[in-house]
């Protein structure tokens, strides 16, 4: 993946089950999507990681996470993977 490109997140459709995202929630995204790449451009991460932005698909909660691009592993999250459990648990209820 080249810096300064965003992670497309290929979940995306599925949240059409969902209502669509608010004008402002839109705004936000857009907002989020070009910080994203601004921190991909300036290289602030170093040449070897990069900061991916996307969606998650039960909660649609934005994501971000820091990768590592010549293995692909996840160095950090924001917010954590038992964080997106725990409220999509709680939406359920």
């Amino acid at each position: 993946m080249e810096i300064g490109k965003i992670n497309p997140m290929t979940e995306l459709p599925a949240l059409s089950v969902t209502q669509p995202l608010t004008p402002q929630q839109r705004i936000e995204q857009n907002q989020l999507i070009r910080a994203v790449q601004s921190v991909n451009e300036a290289r602030l991460l170093g040449q070897s990681r990069e900061l991916t932005f996307s969606l998650d698909r039960e909660t649609r909660r934005p994501v971000l996470k820091i990768v590592d691009k010549e293995t692909n592993e996840v160095i950090r999250q924001i917010p954590p993977e038992y964080v997106l459990r725990l409220s999509g648990e709680l939406e359920r209820e």
